[in-house]
């Protein structure tokens, strides 16, 4: 199934979702119709119950340039087509990282700014050798948003979060997959191709239970211990009575 959204491709195959941000020519910059739609394709994967994988991507030469500047800079009212801009993307992200689907991220070029949030919200990272990763905020006088200053930290610790946050610095791919940014590099017109890979091989694995693990997993720092724990104990228990579960428990019992 394909479907042709504002500035985003959405097509679901064999239990993969494909979302790709379309807007090429502006590097894929994240405006309020690409915002929208981006919810609209997150919505429709979350409400497939055949969706088992989502895969992000960027047509063009770039995965995301971020946010999109040229709007801020025509705006009436920056400050406010700012904070709904981030708004907007906020409340998918926050969908995005509930959901019980893994996300995997498909980065070719720069991953700037909200794109770099877009890394973060995956789970597993795939990037071309000649990739880049900057928080870019500080060029344009901005702080961090789409998780960037929440989720960074986590992911490559504080101090390198610092140097990318608060000195702009660059990584590379090589550096990216050393501080644990990014999970694979392959050849930039391989990309895709791993990705979809990866995607597979998650689709294929325990079912719900290989979801499931990833929103625990996404929501571990997010709550107390004690309730962390409750709800694994309930996710378990559901897990149990999957049609696999009950098959691959009768098999170890043997």
């Amino acid at each position: 199934m394909a479907t042709s959204l504002q500035s985003v491709e959405y097509v679901v195959d064999a239990g993969i979702a494909q979302i790709q941000l379309a807007r090429p020519a502006a590097s894929n910059a994240i405006d309020r119709g690409l915002a929208g739609s981006f919810h609209t394709a997150v919505s429709m994967a979350a409400d497939d119950p055949d969706v088992r994988v989502i895969v992000l991507s960027g047509q063009g030469k770039n995965f995301c340039a971020g946010g999109d500047v040229t709007g801020m800079a025509t705006a009436a009212d920056t400050a406010t087509f700012v904070e709904d801009l981030a708004n907007a993307v906020h409340r998918t992200l926050v969908r995005l990282d509930s959901l019980p689907i893994p996300v995997v991220a498909a980065v070719n070029g720069s991953a700037a700014g909200a794109g770099l949030g877009l890394v973060l919200a995956s789970d597993f990272v795939v990037a071309g050798a000649s990739s880049k990763f900057v928080s870019a905020y500080s060029a344009v006088g901005l702080t961090p948003d789409c998780g960037v200053s929440a989720l960074l930290p986590k992911v490559v610790g504080l101090r390198r979060a610092s140097r990318m946050l608060l000195q702009a610095k660059t990584l590379r791919s090589d550096e990216a997959l050393e501080w644990g940014l990014i999970t694979d590099v392959v050849d930039d017109d391989e990309v895709l191709v791993r990705a979809l890979e990866i995607a597979k091989e998650l689709a294929s694995k325990a079912y719900p239970a290989i979801g499931q693990t990833r929103r625990l997993v996404r929501s571990s720092g997010a709550r107390s211990y004690e309730s962390h724990l409750r709800d694994e104990a309930s996710t378990i228990s559901s897990a149990s009575n999957s049609d696999f579960a009950v098959a691959a428990i009768a098999r170890f019992a043997r």
